[in-house]
Protein backbone atom coordinates (compact mmCIF):
# COMPACT_ATOMS: atom_id res chain seq x y z
CA UNK A 1 0.00 0.00 0.00
CA UNK A 2 1.48 3.31 -0.77
CA UNK A 3 2.61 5.01 2.06
CA UNK A 4 1.41 8.50 1.31
CA UNK A 5 -2.21 6.73 2.14
CA UNK A 6 -1.38 5.18 5.47
CA UNK A 7 0.12 8.02 6.44
CA UNK A 8 -3.31 10.03 6.26
CA UNK A 9 -4.99 8.40 8.54
CA UNK A 10 -1.85 7.25 11.05
CA UNK A 11 -1.13 11.05 11.24
CA UNK A 12 -4.73 11.17 12.64
CA UNK A 13 -4.08 9.40 15.37
CA UNK A 14 -0.71 10.42 16.09
CA UNK A 15 -2.96 13.85 16.17
CA UNK A 16 -5.38 12.43 18.83
CA UNK A 17 -7.78 12.47 16.61
CA UNK A 18 -9.12 8.96 16.35
CA UNK A 19 -11.69 7.78 13.43
CA UNK A 20 -15.55 7.51 14.67
CA UNK A 21 -16.76 4.14 14.39
CA UNK A 22 -18.80 3.74 11.29
CA UNK A 23 -22.70 3.76 11.31
CA UNK A 24 -23.22 1.66 8.72
CA UNK A 25 -26.46 0.64 6.81
CA UNK A 26 -27.82 -2.13 8.56
CA UNK A 27 -28.99 -3.97 5.22
CA UNK A 28 -27.13 -5.04 2.48
CA UNK A 29 -26.77 -3.54 -0.62
CA UNK A 30 -25.64 -0.33 -2.33
CA UNK A 31 -25.18 3.01 0.00
CA UNK A 32 -27.41 6.03 -1.44
CA UNK A 33 -26.02 9.54 -1.39
CA UNK A 34 -26.75 10.31 2.25
CA UNK A 35 -24.64 6.96 3.24
CA UNK A 36 -21.51 7.89 1.08
CA UNK A 37 -21.42 11.68 2.87
CA UNK A 38 -21.72 9.76 6.35
CA UNK A 39 -18.47 8.11 5.05
CA UNK A 40 -16.72 10.93 4.00
CA UNK A 41 -17.57 12.32 7.39
CA UNK A 42 -16.27 9.31 9.34
CA UNK A 43 -12.65 9.18 7.74
CA UNK A 44 -13.30 6.30 5.24
CA UNK A 45 -12.95 8.52 2.74
CA UNK A 46 -10.31 11.35 2.39
CA UNK A 47 -8.15 13.21 -0.36
CA UNK A 48 -4.46 12.78 -0.67
CA UNK A 49 -3.77 16.42 -0.53
CA UNK A 50 -6.34 16.76 2.27
CA UNK A 51 -8.89 19.09 -0.30
CA UNK A 52 -12.54 18.66 0.58
CA UNK A 53 -14.35 16.12 -1.04
CA UNK A 54 -16.83 18.47 -3.24
CA UNK A 55 -21.35 17.94 -2.60
CA UNK A 56 -21.19 18.01 -6.36
CA UNK A 57 -19.03 14.88 -6.27
CA UNK A 58 -21.98 12.98 -4.43
CA UNK A 59 -24.54 11.35 -6.84
CA UNK A 60 -27.26 9.64 -5.82
CA UNK A 61 -25.77 6.29 -5.64
CA UNK A 62 -22.38 7.02 -7.03
CA UNK A 63 -18.89 9.09 -5.83
CA UNK A 64 -17.03 11.19 -8.85
CA UNK A 65 -13.87 10.27 -8.41
CA UNK A 66 -11.32 13.38 -9.80
CA UNK A 67 -7.99 12.83 -11.27
CA UNK A 68 -4.85 13.70 -9.07
CA UNK A 69 -1.98 16.11 -10.19
CA UNK A 70 0.55 12.55 -11.50
CA UNK A 71 -0.44 11.11 -14.69
CA UNK A 72 1.92 8.27 -16.55
CA UNK A 73 2.09 6.84 -20.41
CA UNK A 74 2.44 3.19 -19.90
CA UNK A 75 3.68 0.84 -22.66
CA UNK A 76 0.61 -1.79 -21.52
CA UNK A 77 -2.34 -2.30 -19.27
CA UNK A 78 -2.06 -4.11 -16.11
CA UNK A 79 -2.74 -5.03 -12.74
CA UNK A 80 -0.81 -5.41 -9.80
CA UNK A 81 -1.47 -8.69 -8.48
CA UNK A 82 -1.76 -9.74 -4.83
CA UNK A 83 0.82 -8.10 -2.64
CA UNK A 84 2.59 -5.40 -4.95
CA UNK A 85 1.21 -1.83 -5.29
CA UNK A 86 0.60 0.09 -8.35
CA UNK A 87 3.59 2.16 -8.28
CA UNK A 88 6.08 -0.80 -7.80
CA UNK A 89 4.68 -1.81 -11.74
CA UNK A 90 4.45 1.63 -12.55
CA UNK A 91 8.38 1.50 -12.39
CA UNK A 92 8.71 -0.93 -14.25
CA UNK A 93 6.22 -0.06 -16.79
CA UNK A 94 5.75 3.52 -17.38
CA UNK A 95 7.33 5.44 -20.28
CA UNK A 96 7.53 8.96 -19.01
CA UNK A 97 5.73 10.53 -15.82
CA UNK A 98 4.07 13.90 -16.46
CA UNK A 99 1.65 16.57 -14.56
CA UNK A 100 -2.01 16.72 -15.13
CA UNK A 101 -1.86 20.26 -13.02
CA UNK A 102 -2.13 22.60 -15.94
CA UNK A 103 -4.23 20.04 -18.50
CA UNK A 104 -2.75 17.68 -20.55
CA UNK A 105 -3.80 15.95 -23.73
CA UNK A 106 -4.59 12.07 -23.45
CA UNK A 107 -3.76 11.09 -27.02
CA UNK A 108 -6.01 8.18 -28.72
CA UNK A 109 -5.34 4.53 -28.80
CA UNK A 110 -2.49 5.31 -25.75
CA UNK A 111 -2.28 4.04 -22.42
CA UNK A 112 -2.37 6.09 -19.10
CA UNK A 113 -2.16 5.66 -15.58
CA UNK A 114 -3.48 8.74 -13.42
CA UNK A 115 -3.43 9.06 -9.59
CA UNK A 116 -7.20 9.69 -8.01
CA UNK A 117 -7.45 12.91 -5.71
CA UNK A 118 -9.34 10.48 -3.49
CA UNK A 119 -8.65 7.64 -1.13
CA UNK A 120 -9.61 5.01 0.98
CA UNK A 121 -9.96 3.13 4.64
CA UNK A 122 -13.11 1.02 3.81
CA UNK A 123 -14.81 -1.10 6.47
CA UNK A 124 -14.40 -4.98 7.06
CA UNK A 125 -18.13 -5.32 5.31
CA UNK A 126 -17.84 -2.57 2.50
CA UNK A 127 -16.72 -2.93 -1.00
CA UNK A 128 -16.50 -0.89 -3.85
CA UNK A 129 -16.42 -0.99 -7.80
CA UNK A 130 -16.09 1.43 -10.66
CA UNK A 131 -17.78 2.42 -13.81
CA UNK A 132 -16.90 4.94 -16.17
CA UNK A 133 -19.16 8.12 -15.92
CA UNK A 134 -21.70 8.33 -18.78
CA UNK A 135 -19.86 10.99 -21.00
CA UNK A 136 -16.78 9.47 -20.66
CA UNK A 137 -17.98 6.37 -22.78
CA UNK A 138 -19.80 8.17 -24.72
CA UNK A 139 -16.71 9.88 -26.08
CA UNK A 140 -15.25 6.07 -26.34
CA UNK A 141 -12.67 6.77 -23.45
CA UNK A 142 -11.81 3.41 -21.82
CA UNK A 143 -11.19 3.63 -18.37
CA UNK A 144 -10.62 1.31 -15.37
CA UNK A 145 -10.26 1.75 -11.73
CA UNK A 146 -7.20 0.28 -9.84
CA UNK A 147 -6.40 -0.69 -6.61
CA UNK A 148 -2.77 -1.38 -4.95
CA UNK A 149 -2.88 -5.25 -4.80
CA UNK A 150 -5.86 -5.51 -6.90
CA UNK A 151 -6.56 -8.99 -9.39
CA UNK A 152 -9.42 -7.39 -11.32
CA UNK A 153 -10.08 -3.88 -12.64
CA UNK A 154 -12.76 -1.54 -10.91
CA UNK A 155 -13.33 -3.24 -7.88
CA UNK A 156 -11.85 -2.68 -4.56
CA UNK A 157 -11.84 -5.04 -1.89
CA UNK A 158 -13.78 -4.80 1.08
CA UNK A 159 -11.15 -3.26 4.34
CA UNK A 160 -9.14 -1.96 1.56
CA UNK A 161 -6.90 1.15 2.59
CA UNK A 162 -4.68 3.20 0.31
CA UNK A 163 -4.97 4.96 -2.93
CA UNK A 164 -6.23 4.50 -6.11
CA UNK A 165 -5.53 4.76 -9.75
CA UNK A 166 -7.21 4.84 -13.16
CA UNK A 167 -6.40 3.48 -16.41
CA UNK A 168 -7.09 5.52 -18.99
CA UNK A 169 -7.03 4.61 -23.07
CA UNK A 170 -8.85 7.10 -25.71
CA UNK A 171 -10.10 5.07 -28.44
CA UNK A 172 -11.34 7.30 -30.87
CA UNK A 173 -10.88 11.10 -29.89
CA UNK A 174 -7.95 12.29 -28.50
CA UNK A 175 -8.74 14.27 -24.89
CA UNK A 176 -7.58 17.14 -22.44
CA UNK A 177 -7.62 16.61 -18.91
CA UNK A 178 -6.43 17.98 -15.94
CA UNK A 179 -6.85 17.64 -12.05
CA UNK A 180 -9.72 17.22 -10.85
CA UNK A 181 -11.25 16.18 -13.92
CA UNK A 182 -13.93 13.42 -13.40
CA UNK A 183 -14.25 10.54 -15.50
CA UNK A 184 -15.12 7.57 -13.54
CA UNK A 185 -17.80 7.07 -10.36
CA UNK A 186 -17.24 4.47 -7.66
CA UNK A 187 -20.30 2.62 -6.09
CA UNK A 188 -20.05 1.43 -2.53
CA UNK A 189 -21.66 -1.93 -1.40
CA UNK A 190 -21.99 -3.31 2.03
CA UNK A 191 -21.73 -7.29 2.03
CA UNK A 192 -23.77 -9.18 4.69
CA UNK A 193 -23.24 -12.52 6.28
CA UNK A 194 -21.09 -14.79 4.11
CA UNK A 195 -21.63 -13.27 0.55
CA UNK A 196 -18.42 -14.16 -2.23
CA UNK A 197 -16.51 -11.35 -1.92
CA UNK A 198 -17.45 -10.68 -5.42
CA UNK A 199 -20.84 -11.77 -5.37
CA UNK A 200 -23.95 -8.97 -6.41
CA UNK A 201 -26.58 -9.15 -4.52
CA UNK A 202 -28.91 -8.35 -7.51
CA UNK A 203 -32.87 -9.17 -8.03
CA UNK A 204 -33.81 -12.29 -9.19
CA UNK A 205 -35.39 -13.10 -12.10
CA UNK A 206 -38.63 -13.59 -10.55
CA UNK A 207 -38.15 -10.67 -8.16
CA UNK A 208 -37.33 -8.28 -11.23
CA UNK A 209 -41.10 -9.72 -12.96
CA UNK A 210 -42.69 -8.93 -9.84
CA UNK A 211 -40.68 -5.34 -9.31
CA UNK A 212 -41.94 -4.34 -13.19
CA UNK A 213 -45.34 -5.36 -12.57
CA UNK A 214 -45.02 -2.84 -9.46
CA UNK A 215 -43.55 -0.30 -11.09
CA UNK A 216 -43.29 -0.63 -14.48
CA UNK A 217 -39.43 -0.79 -15.66
CA UNK A 218 -39.54 -0.41 -19.36
CA UNK A 219 -42.44 0.98 -21.64
CA UNK A 220 -43.38 -2.63 -23.33
CA UNK A 221 -43.31 -6.73 -21.78
CA UNK A 222 -39.76 -6.83 -20.46
CA UNK A 223 -37.61 -9.23 -21.56
CA UNK A 224 -35.68 -10.75 -18.45
CA UNK A 225 -33.09 -13.44 -18.59
CA UNK A 226 -30.27 -13.10 -15.91
CA UNK A 227 -31.52 -9.35 -15.75
CA UNK A 228 -33.58 -6.84 -17.35
CA UNK A 229 -32.23 -7.22 -21.11
CA UNK A 230 -32.49 -4.50 -24.02
CA UNK A 231 -32.84 -4.48 -27.56
CA UNK A 232 -31.40 -1.83 -30.24
CA UNK A 233 -33.17 -0.04 -32.04
CA UNK A 234 -32.70 0.41 -35.76
CA UNK A 235 -35.81 1.78 -36.79
CA UNK A 236 -35.38 4.96 -35.35
CA UNK A 237 -37.78 7.02 -32.67
CA UNK A 238 -39.60 10.30 -32.41
CA UNK A 239 -40.76 9.92 -35.50
CA UNK A 240 -36.98 9.95 -37.36
CA UNK A 241 -35.18 7.51 -39.48
CA UNK A 242 -31.90 8.96 -37.16
CA UNK A 243 -30.72 5.95 -35.65
CA UNK A 244 -27.61 6.31 -34.23
CA UNK A 245 -23.66 7.83 -35.14
CA UNK A 246 -20.70 6.80 -35.71
CA UNK A 247 -17.39 8.43 -34.70
CA UNK A 248 -15.31 10.16 -37.20
CA UNK A 249 -11.25 9.78 -37.01
CA UNK A 250 -8.62 12.11 -37.26
CA UNK A 251 -10.55 14.86 -35.12
CA UNK A 252 -9.73 18.11 -32.97
CA UNK A 253 -8.93 17.41 -29.38
CA UNK A 254 -11.98 17.27 -26.83
CA UNK A 255 -11.39 18.75 -23.27
CA UNK A 256 -14.01 17.02 -21.24
CA UNK A 257 -14.25 19.70 -18.68
CA UNK A 258 -16.10 21.89 -21.63
CA UNK A 259 -19.30 20.70 -22.06
CA UNK A 260 -21.62 21.99 -24.67
CA UNK A 261 -18.54 23.16 -26.86
CA UNK A 262 -18.01 21.53 -29.54
CA UNK A 263 -20.10 21.41 -33.59
CA UNK A 264 -21.74 17.65 -33.78
CA UNK A 265 -21.29 17.10 -37.43
CA UNK A 266 -17.22 17.92 -36.94
CA UNK A 267 -17.18 14.57 -34.94
CA UNK A 268 -19.81 12.07 -35.48
CA UNK A 269 -21.84 10.89 -38.90
CA UNK A 270 -24.98 10.18 -38.29
CA UNK A 271 -26.57 7.54 -39.43
CA UNK A 272 -30.22 6.52 -41.08
CA UNK A 273 -32.57 2.93 -40.42
CA UNK A 274 -32.30 1.04 -43.49
CA UNK A 275 -35.64 -0.48 -44.87
CA UNK A 276 -34.45 -4.10 -43.46
CA UNK A 277 -33.77 -2.81 -40.13
CA UNK A 278 -29.89 -3.91 -40.11
CA UNK A 279 -26.70 -2.41 -39.26
CA UNK A 280 -23.59 -3.82 -40.25
CA UNK A 281 -20.81 -3.11 -37.56
CA UNK A 282 -17.71 -2.60 -38.83
CA UNK A 283 -14.46 -3.44 -37.18
CA UNK A 284 -12.74 -0.74 -34.69
CA UNK A 285 -15.48 1.65 -35.06
CA UNK A 286 -17.68 3.21 -32.78
CA UNK A 287 -21.22 3.67 -32.64
CA UNK A 288 -23.64 5.45 -30.02
CA UNK A 289 -26.90 3.40 -30.76
CA UNK A 290 -30.04 3.69 -28.93
CA UNK A 291 -32.40 1.05 -26.66
CA UNK A 292 -35.92 0.00 -27.63
CA UNK A 293 -37.07 0.48 -24.40
CA UNK A 294 -37.88 3.41 -22.58
CA UNK A 295 -36.28 2.83 -18.72
CA UNK A 296 -37.13 3.38 -15.79
CA UNK A 297 -34.84 2.78 -12.09
CA UNK A 298 -37.16 2.48 -8.82
CA UNK A 299 -35.67 4.86 -5.97
CA UNK A 300 -34.85 2.41 -3.64
CA UNK A 301 -32.65 0.01 -6.81
CA UNK A 302 -29.83 1.16 -8.32
CA UNK A 303 -28.74 -0.34 -11.92
CA UNK A 304 -25.88 -1.48 -13.73
CA UNK A 305 -25.84 -2.00 -17.28
CA UNK A 306 -23.19 -5.43 -18.52
CA UNK A 307 -22.29 -6.32 -21.72
CA UNK A 308 -24.67 -9.57 -22.88
CA UNK A 309 -23.06 -12.77 -23.00
CA UNK A 310 -20.05 -12.30 -25.98
CA UNK A 311 -21.36 -15.98 -27.43
CA UNK A 312 -24.09 -13.94 -28.76
CA UNK A 313 -21.86 -11.22 -30.85
CA UNK A 314 -18.44 -10.12 -31.61
CA UNK A 315 -19.24 -6.54 -30.12
CA UNK A 316 -19.42 -4.58 -26.78
CA UNK A 317 -22.04 -2.49 -26.01
CA UNK A 318 -22.29 -0.18 -22.90
CA UNK A 319 -18.56 0.69 -21.29
CA UNK A 320 -20.53 3.41 -18.52
CA UNK A 321 -22.99 1.62 -16.94
CA UNK A 322 -24.34 3.07 -13.84
CA UNK A 323 -27.84 4.16 -13.48
CA UNK A 324 -28.86 6.16 -10.70
CA UNK A 325 -32.19 5.60 -8.53
CA UNK A 326 -34.61 8.08 -10.40
CA UNK A 327 -33.41 7.60 -14.00
CA UNK A 328 -36.26 7.81 -15.92
CA UNK A 329 -38.79 7.93 -13.16
CA UNK A 330 -42.07 10.68 -13.83
CA UNK A 331 -41.41 12.10 -10.98
CA UNK A 332 -37.90 12.78 -11.43
CA UNK A 333 -39.07 14.39 -15.08
CA UNK A 334 -37.60 11.04 -17.20
CA UNK A 335 -40.88 9.51 -18.29
CA UNK A 336 -38.85 7.20 -19.02
CA UNK A 337 -35.61 7.21 -20.58
CA UNK A 338 -33.62 5.43 -23.49
CA UNK A 339 -30.41 3.84 -22.45
CA UNK A 340 -27.66 4.80 -24.69
CA UNK A 341 -25.75 1.87 -25.93
CA UNK A 342 -22.12 2.62 -26.95
CA UNK A 343 -20.87 -0.09 -29.17
CA UNK A 344 -17.79 -1.66 -30.49
CA UNK A 345 -17.16 -4.26 -32.66
CA UNK A 346 -14.67 -6.39 -32.70
CA UNK A 347 -12.48 -8.56 -34.76
CA UNK A 348 -14.82 -9.31 -38.03
CA UNK A 349 -17.96 -7.26 -39.09
CA UNK A 350 -21.09 -7.77 -37.45
CA UNK A 351 -24.68 -7.22 -38.36
CA UNK A 352 -26.80 -6.27 -36.05
CA UNK A 353 -31.06 -6.10 -36.64
CA UNK A 354 -33.33 -4.21 -35.00
CA UNK A 355 -34.53 -5.24 -31.98
CA UNK A 356 -32.15 -8.05 -31.29
CA UNK A 357 -30.95 -8.06 -27.86
CA UNK A 358 -28.00 -6.20 -26.87
CA UNK A 359 -27.04 -5.59 -22.97
CA UNK A 360 -28.74 -6.36 -20.32
CA UNK A 361 -29.55 -4.16 -16.76
CA UNK A 362 -28.71 -5.87 -13.14
CA UNK A 363 -30.60 -3.96 -10.73
CA UNK A 364 -29.56 -4.09 -6.93
CA UNK A 365 -31.08 -2.89 -3.57
CA UNK A 366 -30.11 -0.08 -2.05
CA UNK A 367 -29.79 0.34 1.62
CA UNK A 368 -31.84 2.79 2.03
CA UNK A 369 -33.81 5.34 -0.40
CA UNK A 370 -31.77 8.08 -1.50
CA UNK A 371 -31.50 11.41 0.02
CA UNK A 372 -31.29 13.11 -4.17
CA UNK A 373 -32.58 11.00 -6.82
CA UNK A 374 -31.34 11.03 -10.46
CA UNK A 375 -33.39 14.33 -12.45
CA UNK A 376 -33.98 17.62 -12.99
CA UNK A 377 -32.74 18.86 -9.25
CA UNK A 378 -29.20 17.59 -9.39
CA UNK A 379 -28.91 19.08 -13.02
CA UNK A 380 -28.79 15.51 -14.46
CA UNK A 381 -27.43 15.55 -18.26
CA UNK A 382 -29.34 12.53 -19.38
CA UNK A 383 -33.06 12.14 -18.08
CA UNK A 384 -36.10 11.97 -20.14
CA UNK A 385 -33.30 11.23 -23.15
CA UNK A 386 -33.71 9.80 -26.32
CA UNK A 387 -30.93 8.76 -28.87
CA UNK A 388 -28.15 11.62 -27.44
CA UNK A 389 -24.82 12.28 -27.29
CA UNK A 390 -22.78 13.14 -24.59
CA UNK A 391 -23.70 16.39 -23.20
CA UNK A 392 -20.10 18.53 -24.75
CA UNK A 393 -21.58 18.39 -28.46
CA UNK A 394 -24.34 20.92 -29.80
Amino acid sequence: MAEEAKNLWNNDQENGSELPKAHLPTKGGIFPSQAIKDLIHRGFLKTANGVDILDNQIQPASLDLRLGKKAYRVRASFLPGGGRTVESQLEDLALHEFSLEDGAVLERECFYVVEVEECLKLPDSVSCFANPKSSTGRLDVFTRLISDGAEIFDYVEAGYEGKLYVEISPRTFSIKVRSGSRLNQLRFRRRIGQQDRFERPKLSDKELRHLHEKEQLVNCEPTIRDGLNTRVDLRGIDGSNLIGYRAQKHTDIIDVDKPHSYKMDEFWEPLYGRSDGRLILDPGEFYILVSKEALHIPIEYAAEMVPIDPMMGEFRAHYAGFFDPGFGAESAGGKGSRAVLEVRSHDIPFVLEDGQIIARLIYEPLTEIPETIYGADLKSNYQAQGLKLSKHFI
